[in-house]
């Protein structure tokens, strides 16, 4: 899996942009529409796949214990993984690689908050073997703010024997919610296991530019995937706008693999078309490998 990557390999784009689009939105988690509208979680992978993505993430972002049960959904857990990953796995096929996304549970590790650390583990642990069980080739840890969390989560993740692919979300003066400077960051993943590292979500190209030099200088040998926003959204006429082009957005990709980050997807706000001008932009990254 990591030498795939390394090679340039373009990953998929928002999930929650298309399957969050319903305004007659009945569920609570969008794991739920797993079993729900299976179609419509297989017709958002099927758009990536023939926008040209090498990866696809299943829709599970949301499916720890913890997270699943502030919605009262614990006990449908091994049925939201299993499914969200089978469903992603039936749209890949053999070509495409299948990342089990494995998003943070929204609370905190003692002494912040009333978790345990392997309270985080095992649910962790929980979640990725039944997205492991489902077929997918291995995980993807995003969103990530504090670094206790994150290395609970790689624990649980490798404990399925799995490679393991973890990023953090810059948001705040280019560093984490919880402080967590990108640097320091990319240190901590590797040196927790996780195979590759990255930054997803945030506020956007600009930051994340910044963002990705830091964890290229700080790790220069590893393998880096980056995720954007299209911008910081605002709110115009009622509707939620970001205000990066697919365009602007495959420009900054340019910029990220000339200075070696391998790794190339999206995140809120960005369309298929976003992903289709990233397509090329891989595609280059990869003649001049």
């Amino acid at each position: 899996m990591v030498e795939r990557l390394r090679r340039g390999s373009l990953f998929d784009g928002p999930q929650g942009t298309m399957l969050g689009a319903d305004t007659n939105k009945d569920w609570e988690t969008p794991e739920e529409l797993n079993l729900r509208e299976p179609d419509r979680v297989r017709a958002m992978h099927r758009a990536y796949v023939e926008a040209g993505c090498d990866v696809i993430t299943t829709n599970s972002f949301g499916g720890n214990r913890i997270r699943l049960t502030r919605a009262e959904l614990a006990h449908q857990l091994q049925d939201f993984n299993v499914t969200a990953a089978q469903l992603a796995r039936e749209i890949a096929g053999d070509d495409v690689l299948v990342a089990g996304d494995i998003g943070p549970t929204g609370e905190f590790l003692e002494p912040l908050g009333e978790h345990p650390y392997s309270r985080f583990v095992d649910a962790f642990a929980e979640q990725s073997a039944a997205l492991a069980a489902g077929g997918v080739d291995f995980l993807l840890i995003e969103t990530m703010s504090d670094l206790g969390e994150v290395r609970t989560a790689i624990e649980g993740a490798k404990s399925t024997g799995l490679g393991v692919v973890a990023a953090m979300s810059f948001c705040t003066n280019l560093r984490t919610m919880m402080g967590v400077t990108p640097a320091d960051a990319a240190r901590a993943m590797i040196d927790y296991g996780a195979d590759a590292v990255g930054a997803n979500c945030g506020n956007g190209p600009d930051e994340m530019t910044i963002i990705l030099r830091e964890m290229r200088e700080a790790m220069p040998d590893a393998v880096l995937l980056a995720e954007s926003n299209a911008g910081i959204p605002e709110i115009r006429g009622g509707q939620v706008v970001y205000d990066c082009s697919p365009e602007e957005m495959a420009g900054y990709a340019a910029q990220w693999a000339d200075f070696g980050v391998q790794a190339i997807g999206a995140c809120c706000g960005s369309t298929l078309e976003t992903i289709t001008l990233i397509r090329e932009v891989v595609d280059r990254f990869k003649q001049r490998a």
